[in-house]
This record gives C-alpha cells, structure tokens and sequence, in this order.
C-alpha cells in the first residue's frame, strides 16, 4: 500500500506532505499527484532508474516517450536545445496549463525518457499542488498520467492506487481532480507545428497563435 499523503489545493496548508513526496522522488521514488485534469505519476526526470521503474510500472512501451513538468519557463533551457521564437508566443499564451510543447531534447537527458527520439515534451501544470511538488523536487519530473498503459485515466487517489496498487512509494491525495480533456501536445520542431494529440486546446488556438508571431 503506497503512503497516502492527504493535501490541500493550496499547496501553503500542504507543505510538510509536498515535502514528503519530493523527497520520495528525489530519492529514486514514483508519486502520484493531481494535475487540472487526472492524477499523474512523478519520476525524476534525470534519473534514468527511476524512469525505467515509472515504465515498468504503467506497463508503458519503452518506444513512447515521456512528458515532463517543469515550474517556470526560465528553467526550459536547461532541459532543450533550442526555443523557436513562436514557441515563445505559445508558452506566454498557455502556460501554466494544458499545452504540451515538444522541443528538440537537451543531449544529457536520459534516453529512456526521450525514447531516443531526441525530443522531449514540456510543460506547466496550472494545478497549484502540481507546481509546488516541482518546485521542491528542484528539478523536472515526469508528466505522465497514473493508470496502466492504455487503462482509463484516474480522477482519484483509491482509483490509481486500485490500478497501480503498492508500486507507488506515495500518493498526495487531493481529493477529485476534475477529468476532462486531456493536454493537447504540440511540435515545434517543425514549422508550423505538428499537433502530435488533439486535447483540451484547440489546434486552431496553437496556429492561429504561432501565425501572429511568424
């Protein structure tokens, strides 16, 4: 049974569990944790262990790659190669929220996160209690979503753990996440971008946006 670390949308009454959570990942650990839309499943994003046991344990194929949150757009290249200026436009319009921008992958990140694509997806959860865990851990953690690969998406901690069961270290329950759609992931690798999975963000948005900054 996985530590249940209860937690406030306000992540300030929360600060001892986020505490807990993140040192349970910096720590080689998988924590669960809610987002605006599911509960996601947190690994290190630099600790190549960590995300061999993320995939293990949502049965995900090793050739898909892995998203991942950071806390502030400022810390986006330490982790990529490069920052076309429309992605710019694109962040400053969407972040924090469900947008997943695809950029070319920083060479020292792990190749199981990549998937040896050479890319890697990033975002900002507009979830308080999500910002503030990537924030403690101090570096990027996985964005992926807290079920078993190709399972429903869990909007509970009792349905991920009924899913994933005591092959989470921790969970920090916040009660029900509210579902929905879930992040639109764009390319901009390539221009105009590439819409890799249509979500919560309408694929005209992203154009409509990156063609009034070309």
């Amino acid at each position: 049974m996985p530590l249940i670390l209860k937690v406030e949308k306000d992540p300030s009454q929360s600060e001892e569990a986020i505490r807990q959570a993140a040192q349970l990942i910096v720590n080689g650990g998988v924590v669960a944790f809610p987002t605006e839309t599911f509960y996601g499943l947190a690994a290190l994003a630099t600790d190549y262990q960590a995300i061999d046991k993320l995939y293990q344990l949502k049965k995900r194929p090793a050739q898909k790659s892995l998203s991942i949150l950071i806390a502030d757009p400022a810390e986006l290249d330490d982790w990529i190669e490069t920052i076309p200026n429309q992605a710019l436009h694109l962040m400053a319009r969407f972040w924090p929220g469900p947008l997943t921008l695809v950029f070319a992958a920083a060479t020292h990140l792990p190749t199981n996160l990549t998937a040896d694509t050479g890319k890697i997806g990033v975002r900002i959860s507009s979830h308080p209690v999500a910002q503030a865990l990537v924030r403690e851990v101090g570096a990027p953690i996985t964005a992926t979503s807290a079920n078993r690969s190709k399972s429903p998406s869990c909007r509970s901690a009792g349905e991920a753990i009924t899913q994933l069961g005591s092959d989470l270290e921790a969970i920090l329950d916040a009660g029900l996440t509210p579902g929905g759609k879930v992040s639109t992931i764009a390319d901009v690798t390539t221009r105009p971008p590439k819409i890799l999975r249509i979500g919560a963000i309408a694929a005209q948005e992203v154009f409509s946006c990156w063609e009034q900054n070309a």
